[in-house]
């Protein structure tokens, strides 16, 4: 079990090193594979994915033939477990896009790392009941997330998104952050930890949330959906790979939008996705309702997160938006 309020240098420094690596790859491979195609002219386009969720219009846009009529020869890849660590193979030329949260990307943006987020995926949203959440014991004084001060929370990794949710929320309700002592767990173990005292509370997530709910838990807020526009999640590409392919890069974001738009209005494709891709019970998932996509980046949502992040330790600097976005991802103010 790792504790602590402060964990985010050593997982900057291997991010750094990593990047570092990648960087110097890159220039003894001449650059990335970015002019490949197939026998039959299609670019040859390779995406990391996460090991979790989110990632299913990549597969309906493959299964709809969206990435075939854009010209594109798209293979989609399990990434790495933590998906900020995705960065390195897209620098290095292993693969042209990948997946991440908003605290994955930003850890590297704030290194300036040369990547930029090419389009959205997932938002938090009013639009659709919490599939993440603060789970209290029913009996438990925590009312609000302000009462989280002089309590220790059960959170899956330390110094991510989740932490800034939190302390986020534990602010927004009139608290301090700092007095919140955090601990991070196997996410199979969190409801375990909240329902023995181990902790005094837990945020939990996807079928984690509502098996901590079934168990009597008792839930605090709307998670994630209490800052809705904040980006769950995203794809990004090198800057290198994007100054000489901004074509195919655009047709690649197309192909997604299109597909988001497919997911959203055929809950059951999604679900056949997860079925053969997650390793969630078949049975939970025709229980649940699917997410809801959204391609477009809200940058005053996204600027809040920066700012906040920085305040809280989570970022060492506030990355500019020029540092964010590539110039043709679907980017609004919000409302």
């Amino acid at each position: 079990m790792e504790t602590s309020r402060t964990p985010r240098r050593r997982g900057l420094i291997v991010l750094s090193a990593l990047a570092v690596t990648a960087s110097l790859t890159l220039t003894a491979c001449g650059g990335d594979a970015a002019g490949d195609t197939t026998a039959d002219g299609k670019a040859k386009v390779t995406v990391l994915r996460s090991n979790g969720a989110i990632f299913e219009p990549l597969y309906i846009a493959e299964q709809q033939g969206y990435f075939k009529s854009a010209g594109l020869d798209v293979t989609i890849k399990a990434g790495a477990q933590d998906t900020s660590q995705n960065a390195p193979s897209v620098l290095n030329g292993e693969a042209q896009f990948a997946m991440t949260d908003s605290s994955g990307f930003l850890k590297g943006a704030a290194q300036d790392m040369p990547i930029r987020i090419v389009t959205g995926l997932q938002s938090a949203t009013t639009k659709t009941d919490p599939t993440d959440g603060l789970l209290v014991k029913k009996d438990s004084e925590i009312e609000s997330f302000k009462d989280l001060e002089g309590r220790t929370v059960g959170i899956s990794a330390l110094g991510g998104t989740i932490q800034f949710i939190c302390e986020y929320l534990v602010q927004k309700a009139g608290g301090d952050p700092s007095k919140v002592k955090f601990v991070a767990l196997p996410t199979t173990s969190l409801t375990d930890a909240a329902t023995s005292g181990k902790t005094d509370a837990i945020f939990s997530f996807g079928p984690f949330y509502f098996a901590g709910k079934d168990s009597g838990l008792r839930s605090i807020g709307n998670g994630m959906n209490d800052v809705p526009g904040m980006v769950q999640g995203l794809l990004f590409s090198s800057q290198e790979y994007l100054a000489k392919n901004s074509g195919t890069a655009k047709k690649f974001i197309d192909a997604v939008a299109k597909a988001i738009d497919y997911a959203n209005a055929h809950p059951e494709a999604v679900k056949a996705i997860d079925k053969k891709y997650t390793q969630v019970p078949a049975d939970f998932i025709d229980k649940h309702d699917t997410n809801h996509y959204d391609k477009n980046l809200d940058t005053t949502v996204m600027r809040t997160v920066i700012t906040k992040m920085h305040e809280f330790d989570l970022l060492d600097t506030e990355p500019k938006d020029d540092a964010l976005y590539w110039d043709q991802a679907p980017t609004s103010a919000g409302e």
